[in-house]
């Protein structure tokens, strides 16, 4: 039976949004994809001697398992050139589970964590879930997406882009 997951995308290396088109043409290899929401520009987190992102969330609907969605979600950062040098450093494509249902996933693997740990924490990723999935609950802290992102506090900015 499919699930309903919500991927986070992110790129601040190259074409940002050109990136993060492909990676949504080939996230396609996971399921059916439902709502894209808009791109948004964003200030980096944690490194912030870096350029902006543009960031984007996908619904999509899969009968992969979180495991197969995460090898996937790595398999494409690796097609499009992704490299790990600096931890929140940057990146041609960032791919992030952040909701699969209601499921809460915590395995042996440190990368595969559902819902994405730092979700109610970050503006990029709630700004564009809850623009197309505002009533999302987050299955640990019993909050949708919209009011998450109405709690946060972060002073970290978060822009529409032109598409």
């Amino acid at each position: 039976m499919p699930t309903i997951a919500y991927i986070g995308l992110g790129s601040n290396m190259g074409d940002k949004k050109a990136n993060c088109r492909r990676a949504l043409d080939l996230l396609e290899a996971a399921g059916r994809i439902r709502k894209i929401s808009s791109f948004y520009r964003t200030e980096p987190v944690g490194y912030r001697d870096q350029d902006e992102f543009i960031n984007v969330v996908a619904e999509i609907e899969t009968e992969r398992t979180p495991g197969e969605l995460l090898r996937l979600c790595g398999e494409i950062e690796d097609a499009l050139g992704r490299t790990r040098e600096v931890h929140w450093g940057p990146r041609t494509i960032d791919l992030d589970i952040l909701l699969y249902g209601d499921r809460v996933v915590h395995e042996h693997n440190p990368d595969l964590t559902i819902p994405h740990p730092l979700l109610a924490e970050r503006r990029f990723f709630l700004a564009p879930l809850a623009e197309i999935a505002p009533r999302a609950i987050h299955p640990l802290l019993g909050k949708t997406a919209a009011a998450m992102l109405d709690e946060l506090k972060s002073p970290h900015r978060v822009f529409k882009s032109e598409p």
